[in-house]
This record gives C-alpha cells, structure tokens and sequence, in this order.
C-alpha cells in the first residue's frame, strides 16, 4: 500500500486585524478552523480554496499568495495532513447561501481571540498560520504548477 498525505488547502484572511475563522462540528466537538479543505480532483490548488472559502464562508475569495505549505500529524495513528495555505481579499458576501454541512458559523476575530481559543482549535496550524501571515510570510502564487491534461489519453 502507498502512503499518502491529505493534501488540504486554507485560506488566512484578514480584515482589520480580524481574521475569518468557521466554527464547525467535528467528531472532538465545536471547533474553529480556517475556511479549508481537500482539494478535489480535476481541480488545482487554487481553484480548490476558492470554492472551500465560499463553501464555508459564503465569502468569495481571491487569492494573493502562499503563506506556507505545512505538514502535520497529530500521532502515528491519525491521518498526515499537507496543508498550503493562501491569503488574499474576500468580497461578494452572498448572506443566502447556505454553509456546507457541519459550518456552526463564521467569525472575525483577533489573534489574541484566537490564541484564546486555543483548546477549541482544529490543529495547531490555526494559529500557526495567522503567526507566519503575521510576521510577513508572502510567496508568489507563481510557485504552484498545475499540468491537468484533461484530455490526454
């Protein structure tokens, strides 16, 4: 059997030192996440997190750059996880559309607000991205390649 990480993809975005976090239901409780998810296929790295922000969020996001690409495992027995991370501006809040199944809610909240709710956090990565969006971490959207030959035979 070939060993293969989750490859997920998260949006960091802020809006006057507010960041837009979901609260979402999962098998250890209510938590709060960036807007993310897996990427899907016939789809690239950045078409993927468009739809999750507007999947989760009813926000449409615009990608700027890569915040970083992080790897986690919580333990031996728990999936891996290969997360790239973006930020960029939302716009077009559609208050109608409805949230993807488990989405409590959305919230802006602060990097102190955050760290507050470290307990209730989905990862560590929560918190670790805002730090490197924080301390200025930007690379070029220009680093992903994306070669989907849909057509190819």
């Amino acid at each position: 059997m070939v060993w293969k990480p989750h490859v997920t993809v998260a949006a960091i975005i802020e809006r006057d030192q507010r960041f837009l976090l979901v609260e979402e239901e999962t098998p250890r409780g209510l938590q709060f996440n960036q807007p993310a998810g897996h990427f899907e296929e016939n789809e690239d790295l950045i078409a993927a997190v468009k739809r999750e922000v507007c999947e989760e969020t009813a926000w449409q996001f615009e990608p700027e750059h890569i915040i970083s690409i992080q790897l986690w495992r919580r333990n031996p027995d728990y999936p891996t996880f290969l997360r790239v991370c973006f930020t960029g501006s939302c716009h077009s809040f559609n208050p109608d559309r409805p949230l993807d199944d488990g989405i409590v809610a959305t919230h802006w909240l602060t990097r102190d607000e955050i760290a507050r709710q470290r307990e209730r956090l989905r990862s560590p990565l929560v918190l670790m991205g805002v730090d490197e969006y924080l301390s200025g971490q930007r690379h070029p959207l220009s680093l992903l390649k994306s070669f989907l030959d849909l057509d190819y035979a």
